[in-house]
């Protein structure tokens, strides 16, 4: 059974987006062993905790608080159905105290989504596609890839630093074929991060030479055109023109517009919202979106493209405070988790969970991440998988030993 839990270990990266399946066979691997090892899976909640109970908690007010939008606004069940994947949390915890699967298979699983993700995205930029999507969207696309990313270097077995490098120079492809610019925040702490917790050399030493990584690749950027355009600096040069022309419909005005939408239906709505999945309704109050026949694709795009806003807009201010609890109570655990983890540097499954969350919040500046089922799916599904492999190693279970540096 053991053998089974780590191939599902494996396929959750290496289907993710690699393939048009996404979380299904990690989802078919969980229902099987969860229906096989039934009686394991109950044994297990001893194992849990207070963790568990804290993720549950956390999973019954997500689909609560989904439950109530849709019926006070007699709403049909459609983007917060998503919510639904927050129940991966404390399952997939319980999952895997119960049936023990190898880091390693985990971090295998990355390194090959990675590669397959470059080389799709690789044959469809030389196909003519403006922007590589894999089977989702760009966007995604490179938000997911940097979270696998920080599983990559935070999961990393002994002496693998050969493939992490080739890893996070595929993991770098992808973000630079799909022309993604919100990610960048992310990607920047994940270097900084990884610095920090290599214990060759000086702290001030790894900085520098992060630094010094930084700015060549900020000059090579800055000074091949090909690059520039790839990385979409020239758009976003000529978006900041036209928005200091009054002309919004740019990718980057059409982020401000939203925000500025989102900030006047929380002052109208402040304890409700319009309700999950409503945000194009809040849209309704410019003139250009206000006509049933408009046509504005910004008036369109189903969410506010930020997470706080989204939530504030949608949910008013106890969507607010289910969204600083949706991030803030994992990155708790997985503080609390590595501190007792023994680790004597920054690495294991609680760091990479607490860089999970980061990369997640970083990420939410400039998207929905919860309106999406491949973001909500991968959070929940890894922050009850991280959670669990964390307890698993305290408790003295399976797993590698810990990369020297």
């Amino acid at each position: 059974m053991g053998t089974l839990a780590s191939a599902g270990l494996f396929l959750l990266p290496a289907a993710m987006v690699a393939t048009p399946f996404n979380v299904l066979p990690f989802t078919l691997v969980l229902l099987v062993t969860s229906i096989w090892g039934f009686s394991r899976l109950w044994r297990a909640r001893t194992c849990t905790g207070v963790i568990g109970c804290l993720l549950l908690a956390l999973t019954v007010a997500g689909l609560a608080s989904a439950l109530l939008s849709s019926w006070y606004f007699a709403d049909v069940f459609r983007d917060e159905g998503y919510r639904t994947r927050f129940l991966a949390m404390p399952w997939v915890l319980l999952w895997v105290c119960a049936f023990r699967p190898r880091l390693e298979a985990l971090w295998w699983g990355v390194l090959f989504g990675l590669f397959a993700t470059l080389a799709i995205a690789g044959y469809q930029v030389a196909h003519g596609w403006p922007r590589a999507q894999a089977w989702t969207n760009s966007i995604v696309l490179a938000d997911i890839t940097v979270v696998f990313m920080v599983l990559l270097v935070f999961c990393r077995p002994p002496e693998r630093w050969g493939w992490i490098v080739l890893g996070m120079a595929a993991g770098g492809g992808v973000v630079l074929l799909s022309g993604s610019r919100g990610v960048w925040p992310a990607l920047l702490a994940l270097l900084v991060a990884m610095a920090l917790s290599i214990r060759r050399g000086s702290g001030r030493l790894r900085l520098a030479s992060l630094a010094g990584l930084v700015l060549v690749a900020a000059t090579l950027v800055l000074a091949i055109p090909q690059l520039r355009e790839r990385t979409r600096l020239s758009e976003l040069h000529s978006d900041v023109q036209r928005i200091e022309a009054g002309d919004v419909d740019s990718s980057a005005g059409a982020r401000l517009e939203r925000l500025q939408v989102a900030w006047d239906t929380f002052l109208e709505h402040p304890w409700v919202g319009m309700g999950i999945g409503n945000f194009d309704a809040a849209m309704q109050r410019l003139p250009d979106c206000r006509q049933a026949e408009a046509m504005e694709a910004r008036c369109h795009l189903g969410h506010a493209h930020n997470d706080v806003a989204e939530w504030g807009a949608t949910q008013g201010v106890p969507g607010l405070l289910l969204l600083l609890c949706i991030y803030g109570l994992p990155l708790w655990i997985f503080i609390h988790l590595h501190r007792r983890s023994g680790e004597s540097g920054f690495r294991g499954p609680a760091a990479a969970g607490v860089m999970v969350v980061v990369a997640y919040i970083l990420c939410g500046m400039t998207q929905s991440m919860f309106a999406h089922q491949i973001t909500v799916s991968t959070y929940a599904t890894l922050v009850g998988m991280l959670a669990g492999l964390s307890l698993v190693t305290a408790a003295g279970g399976s797993r590698p030993r810990a990369a020297q540096g």
